[in-house]
């Protein structure tokens, strides 16, 4: 490996590796040996073209959190991962940090939004699911009436607007005959639900802002309330996930780099019918994002009367999207990355001024950034991070603690003191209180340093900075 400038690291091939691996990190980041092996991995995929590692890198499965892979003529079910579509939204208001209570609002989502593994929320028929899995936002739109519950909460101009200004207008090309009948079974009614691990809702307030003019553009100002959800397809892409990835290692994993990154051939049946079942699961994530946004509204709305709450933008951050790159069109895998287009790219949308809106989060406890993609981010696939990336597994942080009542087996790197610290000042409902300190900040990379190499790499332009006031976990 060798450091081609300050933010940008090459891994030059070796061993079967068909291409080298670039990684946008620097010293202040610390990259875990199985993590480089995993890249190196992936630059052995038949097809590779290009392999990129943002700043938050951190060991995945077959693939690292925090990488984008482009290959040709192949698709690899595990470099999209489990969660597919998982995903940013950011919705704003025109209210600021001294109108609100973080509290009653936070506590006021909760009962309408479930939050953690397994929970269930608004059922919907399965032919009505499947409407939704092969159109996404434009299938809820056809069958929202059905169910009293969301069209009590429904406003058409309000939905329009929101399609405008999600990534594919929040609508793949599905087809259900890909779709196993475990998957809908899990789906059927897990709409308008959280989930756990690292997913969330932050009640946040503007506390920088670095270009009012584009900051204007997309509704922000300082010290503004915004609210920033970030969640994917539940049991349903994960059902898709793992029957694609068995599917894959029973039909290449013989000739695969590990049986963790086996492949599709996107010629064969095997790998049109995954994309087929991705776009779906892409589709129920939208769909979700958007439900829980309907019930976000709903809440702001008991407090506040019927004010605006437009969104800025919902963005995947585990997908595979089909993009030209030197004359060749590519599929170009992003797991734990954000697409990052520039004005250029984001012609026929409403940002075709200003480039695509990026949202990355930080950790529970520390800032989120807004970002637009920048010209010079073409060198990494017009992507960069999704977050601040881990840098301590969950057992590692929180130690081991029985699921069922919370007796600690083994202590966690993290205090219970240093967690209360970290979240001073910050509301925070949680559904697992047990395992709440896996998703502690020190848990994370430093936020502030990831979006640094970011900015600094030229690959994106800071917009603004959120904190949170209070924080919904599962």
């Amino acid at each position: 490996m060798r450091q081609l400038d300050k933010y940008k690291l090459l891994i030059e091939k070796e061993g079967g590796m068909l291409v080298d691996a670039v990684a946008y990190v620097d010293n202040r980041i610390r990259v875990e040996d199985e993590a480089i092996d995993q890249l190196k991995n992936a630059a052995r995929i038949p097809g590779v073209r290009k392999v990129i590692a943002t700043p938050d890198i951190h060991i995945g499965f077959g693939v690292p959190i925090g990488s984008v892979v482009a290959i040709k003529d192949n698709i690899v079910p595990s470099a999209v991962g489990y969660d597919v579509n998982c995903g940013m939204r950011v919705i704003t208001t025109p209210l600021f940090k001294e109108n609100i209570d973080p509290k009653s609002l936070a506590e006021s989502i909760r009962r309408d939004i479930p939050l953690g593994e397994g929970k269930r929320n608004v059922s919907i028929s399965k032919e009505d699911l499947k409407i939704v899995l092969e159109k996404g936002l434009k299938g809820l739109r056809e069958i929202i009436h059905k169910y009293e519950r969301l069209s009590r909460v429904k406003n058409e101009e309000e939905e329009h607007n929101d399609i405008l200004k999600t990534e594919d207008f929040g609508s793949m090309q599905g087809n259900t005959d890909a779709v196993s009948s475990r998957a809908i079974e899990r789906g059927h009614d897990q709409l308008g639900t959280l989930g756990g691990g690292n997913h969330f809702c932050e009640i946040q307030y503007v506390q920088e802002v670095y270009d009012y003019a584009i900051a204007k553009e997309m509704g922000i100002e300082k010290n503004q309330i915004v609210i920033m959800l970030h969640s994917g397809s539940r049991g349903l892409g994960h059902q898709i996930g793992g029957d694609y990835m068995n599917l894959a290692r029973t039909l290449t994993g013989n000739i695969s780099p590990s049986k963790s990154l086996s492949f599709l051939p996107l010629k064969e049946n095997s790998g049109r019918d995954y994309v087929s079942a991705m776009h779906c699961a892409a589709n129920f994530a939208f769909v979700n994002r958007q439900i829980m946004t309907m019930f976000i509204r709903k809440n702001f709305r008991h407090y506040f009367g019927n004010i605006p709450m437009p969104i800025v933008y919902d963005v995947p951050h585990n997908i595979a999207k089909f993009e030209n790159y030197e004359g060749e069109n590519l599929c170009i895998h992003r797991k734990g990355a954000t697409r990052a287009f520039p004005a250029k790219k984001m012609q026929g949308t409403v940002y075709e001024r200003v480039g695509q809106p990026v949202l990355i989060p930080g950790s529970m406890g520390t800032a989120s950034y807004l970002l637009i993609g920048e010209e010079k981010a073409i060198e990494a696939l017009y992507s960069v991070c999704h977050g601040a990336g881990r840098a301590m597994s969950r057992t590692k942080a929180g130690g081991k603690v029985k699921r069922k009542d919370g007796r600690v087996i083994e202590e966690g790197a993290i205090s219970d003191e240093r967690f209360r610290e970290s979240m001073e000042g910050i509301v925070l409902i949680c559904e697992d209180k047990h395992h709440i300190k896996e998703e502690a900040p020190d848990a994370y990379k430093d936020i502030d340093v990831v979006i640094d190499i970011v900015v600094k790499s030229g690959l994106a332009k800071a917009i603004a900075k959120m904190k949170p006031l209070a924080v919904l976990k599962g």
